[in-house]
């Protein structure tokens, strides 16, 4: 049997859930622009469908963890629950009828870790953890964490299939496994912590080992950041996180950056040079989410009723739509038309037919025809962990193909 956490069950636990200033999925961003989680709080949390998808899928996970570690549940109960929260799919069309078979992914990699222990180690599903003492007044919800052998680990879903999530790094992570290590390190020897971040949907597992003693060398060394944070102090830096700030579309540091290249206009000789390229492309980087962003904000305030000098919302394009599709193609087909000339043929995709197969039928049936041919070159920062190419590395890849 299992040693597990008395955690609150699904409701209860959720409902409870509250919003830290310092909230460790918003880390990576106020630990570079400590003045944004002040900044940022100023405007309401609205949500998302992907969150509300993600939600959804973080209690199908959580009861099924439930089941297996901490809650002795009958197969009728827990069967019951199950398809009481599957069946709240039926009310979005465009989320993701995969998820039991998702979370069953993340379910099975957390069984794996559990049944490696010869002895029952610790359990806690959906544990709240407190990590003030590096970061004020900070908290957050960790997915799952399990401890036996002198090892933490710390494991995250992510249900999202647009933005790969590392663990190694994370900071999310790591202030889940300092807030764990605050709650358990008295009551279990801790040494060693192993993280691990799991997207299904895009077929990614990550991990991240790091000793206890790095662990607490790390959350001394953001303590001064995360003070500033916590006041709404320091620098104002604009970058990639600010895509999931909600300030992101009035923050003036932010706007200043975008703008920063009406100075390019100056600049002499009337050829730039490939230097200049580089800088234009860097500040540029952000410049289409921020537009985007500022349109969606404008939109926002005109539907509101607030007046946006030179701006208006109007009714977009509209498209037709059947109001019976097997009613209108019935009428057709009794009008003479073919019925052949109405549908469209088409082969599905790599992709769809290994979701039709499943991964070990697709592995058997079609891997042996399929050929992975190379991405098109593209251009990234030299952050980017993919090796570069030159137009000599890429020939063979990229030339031409011919009768011959």
């Amino acid at each position: 049997m299992t040693s597990t956490s008395t955690a609150a069950p699904t409701e209860r636990a959720h409902a409870e859930r509250a919003h830290a200033v310092l909230s460790a999925s918003s880390s990576k961003q106020w630990l570079t622009c400590t003045p944004s989680a002040r900044l940022s709080a100023q405007f309401p949390d609205t949500g998302s469908e992907y969150a509300a998808e993600g939600s959804l899928a973080h209690e199908i996970a959580e009861l099924k963890l439930r089941k297996a570690f901490v809650e002795p549940m009958t197969v009728r109960k827990y069967n019951a629950a199950l398809k009481k929260l599957l069946a709240q799919l039926g009310d979005h069309p465009d989320w993701d009828r995969g998820m039991n078979k998702h979370t069953d992914v993340y379910l099975e990699y957390v069984q794996a870790i559990v049944h490696a222990y010869t002895s029952p180690p610790y359990v806690a599903v959906e544990k709240q953890v407190d990590y003030g003492a590096w970061a004020p007044e900070g908290f957050g919800t960790s997915d799952c964490i399990v401890i036996g052998g002198g090892t933490l680990y710390v494991t995250d879903l992510k249900y999202g299939k647009g933005v790969p999530v590392d663990a190694v790094g994370n900071t999310q992570m790591r202030l889940y496994a300092l807030g764990a290590y605050a709650a358990y390190g008295f009551l279990y020897p801790i040494d060693t912590i192993k993280m691990a971040i799991i997207q299904p949907r895009l077929d990614s597992i990550t991990e991240d080992t790091i000793s206890l003693t790095e662990l607490l060398a790390w959350g001394a060394s953001i303590k001064p950041l995360a003070a500033l944070a916590h006041v709404g102090e320091g620098e104002y830096v604009p970058g990639e996180h600010c895509r999931f700030c909600r300030a992101r579309h009035a923050c003036r540091a932010r706007a200043d950056a975008n703008l920063a290249l009406e100075g390019f206009k100056k600049m002499k000789p009337p050829l730039i040079s490939d230097v200049e390229v580089a800088e234009i492309l860097a500040k540029a980087q952000d410049l289409a989410k921020w537009v985007a962003d500022l349109e969606e904000y404008a939109l926002a305030q005109c539907l509101s009723g607030t007046e946006l000098p030179g701006w208006k919302a109007v009714e977009g394009r509209g498209s037709r739509q059947y109001r019976d599709l097997d009613e209108a193609f019935a009428a057709l087909v009794a009008s003479g038309v073919e019925e052949a000339v109405l549908y469209e043929r088409r082969p599905l995709t790599v992709a769809a037919v290994e979701k039709v197969l499943g991964k070990a039928r697709y592995r058997e049936l079609l891997e042996p025809h399929v050929e992975m041919r190379p991405g098109k070159p593209t251009l990234v920062p030299a952050t980017d962990k993919r090796e570069a190419i030159t137009r000599s590395t890429a020939a063979d890849d990229f030339s031409p193909v011919t009768e011959d």
